[in-house]
């Protein structure tokens, strides 16, 4: 795929239900009732093993958040241990089930795990973001209780440059099925688009026989519209040799077509039906869009047949408080809030993610960049002891390269590639980052020449490059040929120097908007993006006003723990919304670029002495809500907005003249002397009509606590309320200054599982039922038991009015 004209269309399915997860057989999911012990004991994995005295938790579990932040530990992973670990459980297997096979699904452990059954092992697996599964029916006892053991090794804690959490994080499921089944992720479909209103559909059904005979089989697929109309069929017969697998290719046609896009993300349902003698022995269920898109070198991306910015971010894969610990509630308010903003696409960075993350993009329009690697066969520095200071260490991902990575890709593609929302694979971030660890002897950043001599006799040749990507893109075109590979180069000159970037169907450039115009120059048959990107308003202009740019993805999209600076910090703090799931200033100043909808934000900030270091002359996209300061004193109002004008406001007089929007700045300012009152912001179109505005007002002292009218936000996935807990004045005003400590205390069948700010610097104790506001809020977690009847729940805090409220879950 090397034309400058890159056509793709795609009819995808991505899994929603239980049977879309596993993809087979009668899954139940497991997560609750385990037992849990940090610290290793060779005798653990045995069925008589006492584990009477072990913590009882539920799943996904992480057990690293719930230790204590030192700053001894590792800066790269957020300051948190990491060590081994042991989960079991036991679980009656019905004598019923006696002929069924019995798998175990893991969808995520970290790390180096190895799970046994009644005191047998299964298999290991040292990747820690891939989903696993394991035939457990040689060892299960049926009509009896079977003890699962699960051994967890993240020893080497500081095994990666961001947090990446310990434990079994994900959802864990039981399955039963029939000898004769549909393969591990064994549906996968594709289309031939004829027209807008004639699409065929490929589909692919490989078939699993675990007897001793040969089988005669109808596989059957059923194509139903999103009002819920069977709109396409077919049967086909299928022999499947005893002990071995085979696979059946078939035909649906759809007229019409409702397409998939980001703003109607419309979605069928596939229903694959395995009939043996008339009888359905198995069956998948599987949601499903129909779409097209189109990569050229000049003109960018096209979804359906329009062009499309990637309006994109990058996310890690924890949350807060929560580490990383995945609940599908909680990553659909994380996404929608992106969404508000005016994201449109995601990068997985960078590892695969949770199944529900890309359910989730696929339910609300967002495209996807799904990614395998930080490294390939060799370790970059982690900082251990600080940021980018003392002594690095070098373990990682690397150490398993070579026996486990084309295996984990495959993995990864195999289990995403049925999910509508994914546009690319990335099959490395950032592996060519000069001297960290691959150089050569000369490179050229942008247009200075840089020479490594003195390191590149101890490292590996970067021509190595190319020949490591041409392979990880056979892997992934062994699975799925209808989507381009990519990848997030560093060292972009370096990398030209080699068969890297000629290996890839699109390139991303990170960090790296200079060699844009110069690159497409010299490589014309190049597609070109921004996979990684900081926040300033010269990175958007160069996709904005460059066609061939088809996009960027900002780092980052939230924040996330690890990659620390200096103690105290828990993590990266550039995102646009916080780790507890708030907008930030920086979030907003993107809405204003990105919206589609009239906006307006106002912001404040001191304008500094004269004599003073700081620059008055450079505009913050941090600005908070904020008008409490003192009398007299020159504040700073920013006011980032899209629309063409704006002008200011205070007690109704206007206190900042009408001012158009500077294209350079990406917004607008006044700087006026402080006065107590309510700063109104308006945003005006070039006929001086009011289109949007903002309101920031002064507050009084901390006078009480409430839960916000917009929340809480509960859904049955996991039956999590998310709950908004606000400090507000007298007068029912937001208190933005406010820092007060919180405390949560619940009756009734809920249990809580976190408090988080949005704080990086707090590095106090996050295991408890206690946690200071930052700017004046926190969101706290709550779950349901299962066990019937409402939650209730009061938060108090010293000198504050306490607040009371009741879910029903």
């Amino acid at each position: 795929m090397k034309a400058s004209f890159f056509y793709l269309v795609l009819f995808l399915f991505f899994a929603n239900t239980v049977k879309a997860q596993v993809s087979f057989g009668k899954p139940e999911k497991i997560n609750s009732a385990w037992k849990f012990n940090l610290g290793d004991d060779p005798k653990a994995s045995s069925p008589g093993f006492d584990d009477q005295h072990w913590q009882k938790v539920n799943l996904p579990h992480d057990w690293s958040v719930k230790g204590h932040l030192s700053p001894s530990l590792a800066s790269c992973t957020g300051y948190l241990p990491g060590g081994i670990g042991w989960y079991r459980k036991s679980i009656e297997i019905p004598a019923t089930k006696q002929g069924e096979k019995v798998y175990l699904y893991f969808e995520g452990i970290y790390n180096h795990s190895e799970v046994y059954i009644n005191g047998h092992t299964l298999g290991n697996r040292p990747n820690g973001y891939v989903s696993l599964m394991y035939d457990a029916t040689p060892y299960i006892e049926f009509g009896k209780s079977n003890v699962i053991a699960v051994r967890v090794d993240h020893s080497k804690y500081a095994d990666s440059r961001w947090y990446t959490g310990s434990g079994i994080y994900r959802d864990v499921w039981l399955v039963y099925a029939h000898p004769v089944h549909i393969a591990q992720w064994g549906v996968y479909a594709y289309p031939e688009l004829k027209s807008n209103r004639e699409a065929i559909v490929h589909i692919e059904t490989e078939i699993e026989n675990n007897t001793d005979n040969a089988r005669s089989l109808v596989i059957q697929n059923e194509l139903i519209s999103p009002e819920g109309k069977v709109i396409a069929r077919s049967e086909k017969k299928i022999q499947v040799a005893a002990g071995q697998n085979n696979k059946s290719i078939t035909q649906l046609r759809v007229t019409n077509p409702q397409l998939w896009n980001l703003n109607h993300p419309a979605l069928y349902c596939l229903k694959t039906k395995l009939i043996q003698r008339g009888n359905v022995i198995d069956e998948s269920v599987l949601k499903t869009g129909i779409r097209s898109f189109a990569f050229d070198a000049n003109k960018g991306l096209a979804l359906n047949g329009k062009s499309v910015k990637v309006k994109g971010v990058c996310l890690h894969h924890d949350a807060g408080a929560l580490g990383a610990a995945s609940y599908k509630d909680v990553w659909k308010r994380r996404l929608l809030t992106l969404k508000e903003i005016g994201v449109n696409a995601i990068r997985t960075s960078h590892n695969p993610q949770a199944t529900h993350l890309y359910e989730l993009c696929d339910e609300l329009g967002l495209l996807v960049m799904d990614e395998a690697f930080d490294e390939w066969e060799l370790p970059k520095r982690k900082w251990i002891e600080g940021w980018n200071v003392g002594t690095p260490g070098f373990q990682g991902a690397s150490e398993y390269f070579e026996a486990w990575g084309e295996k984990d890709l495959a993995d990864m593609v195999r289990r995403d590639r049925n999910h509508v929302s994914i546009f690319a694979w990335s099959i490395g971030n950032e592996i060519d980052y000069p001297d960290d660890p691959y150089s050569l002897p000369v490179v050229h950043t942008g247009f200075t020449q840089q020479i490594y001599n003195d390191t590149v006799n101890e490292k590996p040749n970067a021509m190595r490059l190319g020949d490591i990507a041409k392979r990880l893109v056979d892997v992934v075109k062994a699975y799925d040929n209808s989507r381009p590979v990519t990848a997030g180069l560093a060292g972009v000159d370096m990398s030209n120097k080699t068969g890297y970037p000629g290996s890839l169907d699109i390139v991303g450039y990170n960090y790296t908007e200079s060699r844009y115009e110069s690159d497409h120059a010299t490589y014309p048959y190049r597609v070109i993006y921004g996979s990684e990107n900081g926040h300033s308003v010269a990175a958007w202009k160069a996709v904005k006003e460059n066609d061939y740019i088809f996009g960027q993805f900002l780092w980052t999209g939230i924040d996330y723990l690890g990659e620390s600076g200096k103690w105290p910090s828990r993590g990266f703090n550039s995102g646009l919304v916080d780790l507890s799931g708030f907008i930030k200033p920086r979030g907003y100043f993107r809405k204003s670029l990105w919206s589609e909808s009239p906006m307006a934000y106002i912001g404040t900030y001191q304008v500094s002495a004269e004599g003073s270091s700081v620059d008055n002359n450079k505009l913050s996209i941090d600005a908070w809500p904020l008008w409490n300061y003192i009398e007299g004193q020159i504040i700073r109002v920013v006011c980032y907005t899209n629309a063409a004008k704006a002008r200011l406001l205070l007690n109704g007089k206007v206190v900042g003249e009408v001012k158009d929007y500077e294209e350079g700045s990406g917004m607008i300012y006044w700087d006026i002397l402080y006065q107590a009152g309510k700063l109104e912001v308006e945003g005006l179109n070039n006929n001086l009509e009011l289109i949007a505005n903002s309101l920031i007002q002064t507050t009084g002292r901390p006078h009480a606590l409430i839960v916000s009218k917009e929340e809480p936000v509960i859904t049955k996935t996991d039956g999590i309320a998310q709950l908004i807990v606000q400090v507000v004045d007298q007068d029912g005003v937001p208190v933005i200054v406010s820092d007060d400590e919180v405390s949560c205390h619940i009756s009734g069948p809920g249990c809580l599982l976190g408090l988080e700010a949005g704080n990086n610097n707090d590095m106090g104790d996050y295991t408890d039922n206690k946690q200071r506001v930052y700017k004046g809020r926190m969101t706290a977690y709550i779950q349901s038991t299962n066990e019937g009847g409402p939650v209730k729940v009061k938060f108090s805090a010293p000198w504050l009015q306490s607040v009371e409220t009741q879910i029903e879950f």
